[in-house]
This record gives structure tokens, C-alpha cells and sequence, in this order.
């Protein structure tokens, strides 16, 4: 029998690998679809793969939707990205939406017992706590859609807790990779959005050029796997072959390999404990040749720093960190921001805002609400 899906951000990277995947197989049954503002291309989808109710962030997505003859169920606003998880009788959701926006469906998935394929690590930064124990109080499941944390969940299944020494992420180091801090300081969107071996949306991309993108992942690694933070690493490895490697009490170390194809991952997520077959390319080491390894360079790429210690820090910390990444990236990508000022006003930002424990989603809320105030103080003092 198929599975009920739905998927959050049909429109985006993820979301249409997904598509891709789901449509090898007969496995799955595309009972929703969500998108942000891309109403025409989200109706396009829903005609393709017959799915009757759909739901967008505001009424010109709606409207645009209509206009390309979606004829269905149209919700709208986050109120109907909730009811769209919540009334699709669903077996899985996957969430690939981008940023924090990505937290109340997730909670709602959760909630209500619903597995889920996270793609959107931010519900994991932001709240990652109250998002494991929600999945714990409900026995839903949690399967990681990024390549780093597939990879580490294939890595650890069968190891017992005691086994693993430490997880290691690896991360390619982006376009700038090899500069220096003060080469970066002049560096153009387009510079920026031309990543050497992936292919993303805007904000991811801009992530992994200023690292910041993995030091959410050490964070969403930590509440996935129960690993403390002292015990979970990251190296630059540019070939991006190698997604993550974890090291065992006997000294053997395991790593998983593949070329840098995000349906991989997906189609894990989506199929586990099974898996699909998929017209990926064969890995020949041979034909790669060598493979590249060195430490990150923390003064030029400060964010990953930055988020060590929002991490440490813990409570709201990693909130305040994230919701001042996306107002400083979300500067920048307009142009009203240089690269170099992404790090400076999340420094400036988690400077102002204090951490406060972490007691309910509320406290999350407000959190994100001061430190995006505090932010945009911050980036207009250096316009």
C-alpha cells in the first residue's frame, strides 16, 4: 500500500528532487503540497501529480495558483500550512521549507504523530529540544533529509551509544574557501550563490559561503544523535564525496561516501528502513582520484564559530543566532549588506540579546522576535 505524503516546499532545491524521487515510484501517494509564493509553479505540481489540496503563504500565491487553473483545496498563511498537515490523514511529511518558518509545521507533524523527513534544520537550531521531546512524547520519527546527518544516521545504525567517539561533518568550504577575512570583504551575491559542488536556494548557499550553514548542522547533529558538543567535529573537504564519517572506542573510523546528489538522501528519508533504486551515478574512486581534508579557518568564516557558542550557550541562544542569520543573509542578498557583515551582526546581535532558558515555544518566539529586532538596528547602522 503507498504511503500518504505531503510535502512542505514542493517549489524549492528539495522539493522538487522529492518530486523527482516520488515519481520513480509507485510507493507514495502525493496527498499535499505546500509552497511559499510560487503559486503558478505549486499548481503545476498539483496537476502533474493529482494532489487535491494545496497551500501557500499569502493571497497573491493563492491567486496565482487559481490563475494557472488549480481548481482544489487552496489554503493559505500559516494557519492553512497547519491544516494542510493536520487534515491530510498523512503517513509522512517532508519539510523542506527554509528558515524558521519551517518550526510550527514541524510541531505540527509532530504533534500529531506524524513521521517526519526534516530537510528544514532551522526547527532543529531554533528548538531543538522541545522538538525531540514533542517526538518522543508522540513516537513520531524524525529521519534527516540533509547528506551529513543521512549519512551519519546510516553510519550509526547497529552501533550501540557506548561504540561512538565522536560524529565528524564534513563541509566543502564554499566559494571562498582558501581566502582570507580580508578578501572576503568585498565579495558580490553572485560570488557568493556559485557553490563549487552542490546546487541549492539562495539562503542555503549563502550559508555554506560563510560556513554558518554548518554550524547549524553540528547543532541539528547534536538533538538528532544525543551527542554532546565536545564530541561532534567538522573538516573542510572540498570533493564533497565523503558527507560525514564517525569515529569508534576501537579506533576504526566509518565514513559514507557518494557524489554529491541530494535525491540520495532524500529517497532515504522517504523510504527508510527500505531503500529505492535511483539513477544515481556509481562512485569510482579511481575516476575521483584524491581526496582533500583540512581544518576550517574560524577568522575568515566566524559564523561557524558563532554558532559554537550560541550552541554552548544553549537555552535561546541558537534562536537568537539563527534569527539574526537570516535577517543579516537576507541583507545581504538584497544588496543592503556586504559578506562580511553577515558575521558582524549576528556577533552583534547575540551580544544584545541574552539567553534565556528554554521553557516552552513561546520563549522561542519572543526570541526570535527581539533578536530580529536587534538585527535590523544593527544593519541599519552600516548602511
Amino acid at each position: 500500500m503507498s504511503r500518504r505524503l505531503v510535502i512542505l516546499g514542493s517549489t524549492g532545491s528539495i522539493g522538487v528532487q522529492a518530486l523527482d524521487v516520488v515519481s520513480r515510484t509507485e510507493d507514495f501517494d502525493v496527498v499535499g503540497l505546500a509552497a511559499g509564493r510560487r503559486g503558478a509553479e505549486l499548481a503545476a505540481q498539483a496537476a502533474r501529480f493529482g494532489v487535491g489540496r494545496i497551500a501557500v503563504a499569502d493571497d497573491a500565491a493563492a491567486q496565482a495558483a487559481r490563475t494557472a487553473g488549480y481548481e482544489g483545496e487552496l489554503l493559505v498563511g500559516p494557519a492553512g500550512l497547519v491544516e494542510l498537515i493536520t487534515g491530510a490523514d498523512a503517513d509522512l511529511v517532508l519539510n523542506a521549507l527554509v528558515g524558521s518558518a519551517g518550526l510550527g509545521p514541524t510541531v505540527a507533524t509532530l504533534g500529531e504523530g506524524i513521521d517526519l523527513a526534516l530537510a528544514n534544520k532551522e526547527s532543529l537550531v531554533v528548538g531543538g529540544e522541545l522538538v525531540m521531546q514533542l517526538a518522543e512524547a508522540t513516537g513520531a520519527r524524525i529521519l534527516p533529509v540533509d547528506s551529513e546527518h543521512s549519512a551519519l544516521h546510516q553510519l550509526l545504525a547497529g552501533e550501540g551509544s557506548g561504540a561512538v567517539e565522536r560524529l565528524v561533518l564534513t563541509a566543502s568550504g564554499g566559494p571562498f574557501r582558501g581566502r582570507s577575512a580580508a578578501e572576503l570583504a568585498n565579495v558580490t551575491v553572485a560570488q557568493a550563490l556559485r557553490h563549487p559542488t552542490w546546487e541549492m536556494g539562495g539562503k542555503i548557499t549563502i550559508d555554506s559561503a560563510t560556513l554558518m550553514n554548518k554550524g547549524l548542522e553540528v547543532i541539528e547533529a547534536h538533538h538528532l544523535f544525543g551527542t554532546p558538543y565536545d564530541r561532534i567535529d567538522v573538516v573542510v573537504h572540498p570533493q564533497s564525496v565523503i558527507h560525514a564519517y564517525v569515529l569508534l572506542c576501537d579506533g576504526a573510523a566509518l565514513a559514507h561516501l557518494g557524489h554529491p546528489d541530494m535525491r540520495v538522501p532524500i529517497s532515504y528519508a522517504l523510504s527508510w528502513p527500505e531503500r529505492m533504486e535511483l539513477p544515481t551515478r556509481a562512485l569510482d574512486l579511481a575516476e575521483v582520484g584524491s581526496l582533500t581534508f583540512e581544518p576550517p579557518d574560524l577568522e575568515a568564516f566566524p559564523c561557524l564559530r558563532l554558532a559554537g557558542e550560541a550552541a554552548r550557550a544553549g537555552g535561546t541562544a541558537p534562536c537568537v543566532l539563527n534569527a539574526a542569520n537570516e535577517e543579516a543573509v537576507g541583507a545581504f542578498l538584497d544588496g543592503s549588506a556586504s559578506f562580511t557583515a553577515i558575521a558582524a551582526v549576528i556577533a552583534d546581535t547575540l551580544d544584545d540579546v541574552a539567553p534565556e532558558p528554554l521553557r516552552s515555544f513561546d520563549s522561542l518566539y519572543e526570541a526570535d522576535r527581539a533578536a530580529r529586532e536587534r538585527a535590523r538596528f544593527h544593519l541599519e547602522r552600516r548602511v
